[in-house]
């Protein structure tokens, strides 16, 4: 069982595109793995006094997060990015659902992508 490490533009992509990330996750054969700070992230979203793009989204993800309780991991990094770019260069087998072209660029470890058009995850190198 492989497992994905979820990123935050990734979680709020598929509920904003209403996918079930964690069963489709788990229906492929894999482990959702959930950082930390990406929790962080999706919090100070969903607290902003700002008007955001993905509030909503983030109050739903908090929402399914504190439900169905997925692993989380500590990636020891303040900035998510780089903490990704970390852990998948210590962990070269993990996969790294992302939606940021620039992690995609950096990452040699295999990707999980959003088809918006059909609404479906697939992994791509």
């Amino acid at each position: 069982m492989s497992k994905i490490i979820l990123d935050t533009n990734f979680i709020l992509t598929c509920i904003e595109n209403k996918i079930d990330f964690l069963d489709e996750i788990k229906y492929m054969g894999h482990e959702a793995i959930i950082p930390k700070q990406v929790i962080d992230e999706i919090k100070a979203i969903h607290g902003s006094n700002k008007k955001m793009k993905f509030r909503n989204e983030a109050e739903i993800a908090l929402k399914i997060i504190q439900k169905r309780k997925p692993k989380r991991i500590d990636i020891k990094e303040r900035y998510v990015d780089k903490g990704l770019i970390k852990y998948a260069e210590d962990k070269p087998e993990v996969i790294i659902a992302t939606l940021d072209e620039r992690l995609h660029e950096k990452l040699k470890n295999k990707k999980m992508i959003i088809r918006t058009a059909n609404k479906k995850l697939e992994e791509i190198q």
